[in-house]
């Protein structure tokens, strides 16, 4: 039972930063899709908060579930927002500020999280009845954010990096570039096979996000521990 509860308790500190995380970024791809000519995700009731028209049974419930569960991190996605770069005013400055957006989302909330968790640490009564709560709900939720935003930002096919720098590509380059896209599922896998061996590849990759989530939680932590 106690096992049980130890699960139970990692979810609901979890999901709350996890779900505002994956949400809010596919929500800014829809916005800022809408706001360069392309009302593809607004038609198809994308641009919205509500995470029940962003979530993906697998990316959403089965894998951060499985992750709960194992004891492994609680990671995963949402159902990719529909854009069609062909409306675009601009397409290649629509092409790169679409792509950017999901990811420039999450270091904000990621951020605003760091800030609202050095408030919890240094303003608020260790007596306080839910003082740890709140403080690991935050904490999840400014790493959460940062590892997404990282992770997103690698330029490989088909995550948010590849199509920022397609934006900057032409002709036969980009069409070699786009190509990628068949050999993504191997890397991924290969990925995580070696992460099972102890070659933890994407944690070493993804080291600048714990880096700077660090970086502005210890910030504003000094910079509230001084008022």
């Amino acid at each position: 039972m106690s096992d049980l509860n130890s699960i139970v308790f990692n979810i609901a500190q979890s999901a709350p930063g996890f779900l505002l995380a994956i949400v809010i970024h596919e929500w800014a791809h829809a916005q800022v899709a809408t706001w360069c000519g392309d009302q593809t995700a607004k038609n198809a009731g994308r641009l919205t908060l509500n995470p029940a028209a962003h979530y993906d049974p697998w990316g959403t419930i089965f894998f951060p579930l499985l992750g709960a569960i194992t004891g492994f991190a609680i990671i995963g996605w949402a159902r990719p927002v529909p854009v069609d770069a062909r409306n675009f005013k601009k397409y290649n400055h629509g092409l790169f500020w679409v792509s950017f957006a999901g990811p420039l989302s999450n270091l904000i909330l990621g951020t605003a999280s760091a800030f609202f968790y050095a408030i919890v640490a240094t303003k608020v009564s260790s007596e306080f009845e839910y003082y740890k709560i709140f403080l690991g709900m935050l904490s999840f939720s400014v790493y959460i954010n940062f590892i997404l935003a990282f992770f997103n930002l690698i330029p490989l096919p088909p995550l948010d990096g590849s199509k920022m720098v397609s934006a900057f590509l032409k002709g036969p380059t980009l069409y070699k570039y786009e190509g990628l896209i068949r050999y993504a599922p191997m890397i991924f896998i290969g990925v995580m096979v070696l992460g099972m061996m102890g070659i933890h590849t994407l944690g070493y990759l993804l080291m600048p996000a714990r880096f700077l989530g660090n970086f502005f939680v210890y910030t504003f932590i000094s910079m509230f521990a001084n008022f």
